[in-house]
C-alpha cells in the first residue's frame, strides 16, 4: 500500500465523524493528559476504526498462504501439485516465511509513519520538542545490554531527533551530545548494541549538515574508520552512508581527511567486494565515488585495488544496467582523479565508453548519459590520441542524429578532439562531421545552432589551414547570415566569430569564401565585402563577451591598410568600433600606472592552482597553449 493510498483509506474513515474544532485531551503513559489537535485525533480514531475492518487489517499474502497450506494438507503433495498446475500465474505463487512478511510491511509504513512524523513536528515544534528533549535526557548513559525493550525505546528516540533535525536546531547541543554520550556508545562493541551502533552513526549522519563543528570531524572519521570494521554488515553500510553525508557536506576540508583516506578507501573497497545486493554494490560505489571526488588527485596512491576490481564487476553485472551505471559514475571520477595517468585503464575504459554509446546496442538506454560523461572526462585528461580512442568516435554520427538531450556533450566530446589532435582527428573524421552539421542546423534550435557554430569556431581556431577546408561547405550559411542580419544577437556574434577567424587566420581562404558568395549571389565582390563590412559594423552591439569583441575588431582592422575603396569607405565605422572594443579590454597597470591589453598573453605557463582549486586538466593546458598560439600567429 502507498502512501498516498494509506492516507485515502484512513480519511474514508474520517469522513465519518462529524466536524469539530478544537483540541482534544488524550492520555500519556505518564500521569498526566495532553491537548492534541482534532486533526490528530481524527487520525487516531480513525485508525482504531480501520483496524477493524479486515480489508485493512488482514494480510492478504498471509491470508492466502494459509488456505493454500490448508488445501495442501487437505489434497496431499501429489493432488495440491496437480491443483498448481492449472493456475497459469507468472510469477508462480511463493510461500513466503511469516518474519519475510513482516520485513515486507515494514519497509512499506516505516516511511509513510516517518513523513507524518515530520509533518506533525514541524506544525506543533513548541508543543513536541520538550517531549522530545525530556525522552532524549532520560535515555543518557549506556543501555543495559539485557534490556530489550530500552535498546528499542533509544532506537526510537534517536530515530526522532534524526528525522526533526532541523526542527531541532536551536533546542539541541549536537556537538556536546556527540563528545559526551553518541562517540562512547559508537564504542560499545557488544552483538545486542548493534541496534544503537547504526542508529547513531545514522543520526551523525543527518546532523552533520545541521549542526556540527569542523573541530570534531578528525573525532568522527576516527569513529568511522571504527565502525567500517565493525562485525555486523548493516552497522557498516549505515556507516558508509554517514560517510557519504560527512565527505558531500559544504564545511569539508581535504586536510582534516586526508589522514584517514587509506584506510577508509582501503575498508570502503573490502565492503564493495562483501557485499552481495546489486543495491548494496552501487550505494557503496557511490560512496567510493562521492570520496574519490572531494579529494581528487589525493586519491591516486589507493585505487590500485579499486582498479583491479572493477573489470570484474563490470563483467558480473551484465544483467544490471543499473549497478553498470554505478560503475560508470566511478570511472568517471577515478578518471579525474587520475589525470594523465588513467592513460593505464585504457584496455578496460575504451571498450565500456565503446559498448555506453553505440545505440545500435541495448544497454545505451541505461548507460548513453554516463557513458558519454565517462568519454568526455577520458578525453579532458587524455595526454595523446590513441588509435583506440580515435576509432570511438565512429559512434559519434548516430549520436548526432538523436538530437537529444545528450546533444551538448557530444558537442564538448567534438571540442575535446579538436583540442587533442586536430590534424589526425580532421583528416579522419571531417567530412562525415560536416555533412552531420550541415544536417543538424537545419532541424535544432538556435540555442542548438550556437553550441554547434562554436564548434565549427574551435576547429577554426586549432586548425586554421585545415580547418576551413574542411568545414566549407558549411561556412556559406554562416556568411549569408551575415548579410542577411540575422535578428538573434547570440547567433550573429557566433556568425560574426566563426568569419572573424577565417579572416584573421587564414586570409587567402576568406578570399576564395568571398570570390564564392559572388558568384553564388549574382553581385560584384566589392558590393558582397561592402554589405559584410556594413553589417558586421551595424551588429557589433551584438557581441557582449570581451573576447569575441576583440576577435571582430582584430578581424575588422585586419582589412587595413587596403586601397579598395570599399574598404576605405567603411574607415570610420572600422576605426570606431575597434577603439570600443579597445577600452573594453584596456585595463591600468598598478605597478606602471599605464594601460595594457588585460586579454593579451606575454608567454605560455603553466597555470599556478592553489591548494582549493582543482588542477588543471590536459585540455586545460592545451587550450591555453592554443589561444598562445593564435596570439603568436596574429602578432606576427
Amino acid at each position: 500500500m502507498t502512501f498516498q493510498m494509506s492516507l485515502r483509506v484512513v480519511g474514508n474513515y474520517i469522513s465519518e465523524f462529524p466536524q469539530d474544532s478544537g483540541m482534544h485531551l488524550i492520555g500519556t503513559h505518564r500521569p498526566m493528559d495532553v491537548q492534541v489537535p482534532q486533526v490528530v485525533t481524527k487520525l487516531i480514531f480513525a485508525y482504531n476504526l480501520a483496524l477493524r475492518d479486515p480489508v485493512h487489517t488482514v494480510s492478504l499474502q498471509q491470508f492466502v498462504y494459509e488456505k493454500l497450506k490448508a488445501q495442501q494438507e487437505l489434497l496431499g503433495e501429489q493432488g495440491f501439485h496437480a491443483l498448481m498446475e492449472t493456475v497459469d500465474t507468472e510469477p508462480k505463487i511463493h510461500f513466503n516465511c511469516p518474519h519475510l512478511i513482516l520485513k515486507q510491511i515494514l519497509s512499506i509504513f516505516q516511511p509513510c509513519t516517518e513523513v507524518l512524523f515530520i509533518d506533525i513536528f514541524h506544525e506543533y515544534n513548541q508543543t513536541l520538542t520538550p517531549v522530545l528533549l525530556e525522552m532524549v535526557h532520560s535515555l543518557q548513559g549506556t543501555t543495559n545490554l539485557e534490556d530489550i525493550s530500552a535498546i528499542l525505546i533509544k532506537d526510537a528516540v534517536y530515530n526522532a531527533v534524526g528525522l526533526a533535525a532541523y526542527e531541532l536546531f536551536d533546542s539541541v547541543d549536537f556537538d556536546h551530545w556527540f563528545k559526551n554520550q553518541l562517540l562512547a556508545e559508537l564504542q560499545v562493541s557488544h552483538n545486542r548494541y548493534k541496534p544503537i551502533r547504526r542508529r547513531v552513526i545514522w543520526l551523525i549522519g543527518q546532523w552533520i549538515s545541521v549542526k556540527f563543528k569542523s573541530d570534531l570531524r578528525p573525532m568522527l572519521y576516527e569513529a568511522i574508520c571504527n565502525l567500517l570494521q565493525d562485525q555486523d554488515l548493516v552497522v557498516r553500510i549505515e556507516t558508509a552512508t554517514t560517510l557519504k553525508l560527512t565527505v558531500d557536506d559544504f564545511e569539508f576540508r581535504t586536510d582534516q581527511f586526508l589522514p584517514y583516506l587509506e584506510s577508509m578507501f582501503t575498508l570502503l573497497f573490502q565492503l564493495l567486494q562483501e557485499v552481495t545486493e546489486c543495491d548494496t554494490k552501487m550505494h557503496v560505489l557511490h560512496v567510493l565515488s562521492c570520496v574519490n571526488e572531494r579529494v581528487s588527485i589525493q586519491i591516486r596512491p589507493y585505487v590500485g585495488c579499486l582498479v583491479q576490481y572493477l573489470p570484474l564487476l563490470w563483467k558480473q553485472s551484465e544483467e544490471h544496467n543499473m549497478l553498470r551505471c554505478a560503475i560508470l559514475t566511478t570511472l568517471i571520477h577515478l578518471v579525474q582523479g587520475l589525470g594523465a595517468e588513467s592513460k593505464n585503464l585504457y584496455p578496460f575504459l575504451l571498450p565500456i565508453i565503446q559498448l555506453s554509446t553505440d545505440v545500435s546496442q541495448p544497454p545505451h538506454v541505461y548507460l548513453l548519459e554516463d557513458g558519454l560523461e565517462l568519454w568526455l572526462v577520458t578525453l579532458e585528461n587524455s595526454p595523446c590520441l590513441t588509435p583506440e580512442l580515435l576509432r570511438i568516435f565512429q559512434n559519434m554520427s548516430a549520436l548526432l542524429e538523436l538530437s537529444s538531450e545528450n546533444l551538448k556533450n557530444c558537442f564538448k566530446i567534438i571540442n575535446a578532439y579538436v583540442f587533442l589532435s586536430s590534424t589526425e582527428f580532421l583528416q579522419t573524421y571531417a567530412i562525415d562531421l560536416c555533412r552531420s552539421f550541415c544536417e543538424l542546423l537545419k532541424d535544432i534550435t538556435t540555442e542548438g545552432q550556437v553550441q554547434a557554430l562554436k564548434v565549427v569556431e574551435n576547429v577554426l581556431k586549432v586548425n586554421p589551414v585545415l580547418g576551413p577546408q574542411m568545414f566549407q561547405p558549411l561556412l556559406p550559411s554562416v556568411f549569408r547570415g551575415i548579410i542577411d542580419g540575422e535578428r538573434y544577437p547570440m547567433l550573429m556574434s557566433t556568425y560574426l566569430g566563426v568569419i572573424g577567424r577565417v579572416l584573421l587566420q587564414n586570409t587567402s581562404f576568406f578570399s576564395l569564401l568571398l570570390n564564392q558568395m559572388a558568384c553564388e549571389s549574382g553581385q560584384e565582390l566589392d558590393q558582397i565585402l561592402g554589405n559584410m563590412i556594413e553589417m558586421w559594423v551595424d551588429r557589433m552591439d551584438n557581441i557582449t563577451q570581451p573576447e569575441r569583441r576583440k576577435l571582430s575588431a582584430l578581424a575588422l582592422i585586419s582589412l587595413l591598410p587596403s586601397l579598395n575603396s570599399v574598404i576605405q569607405d567603411k574607415f570610420c565605422g572600422i576605426i570606431h568600433v575597434t577603439l570600443e572594443s579597445l577600452y573594453d579590454v584596456m585595463t591600468e597597470d598598478p605597478e606602471t600606472g599605464t594601460y595594457k591589453d588585460c586579454l593579451l598573453l606575454s608567454h605560455f605557463e603553466e597555470p599556478k592552482v592553489t591548494e582549493d582549486e582543482e588542477p588543471p586538466t590536459e585540455q586545460d593546458k592545451r587550450k591555453k597553449l592554443v589561444s598562445f598560439r593564435c596570439y603568436s600567429v596574429i602578432t606576427n
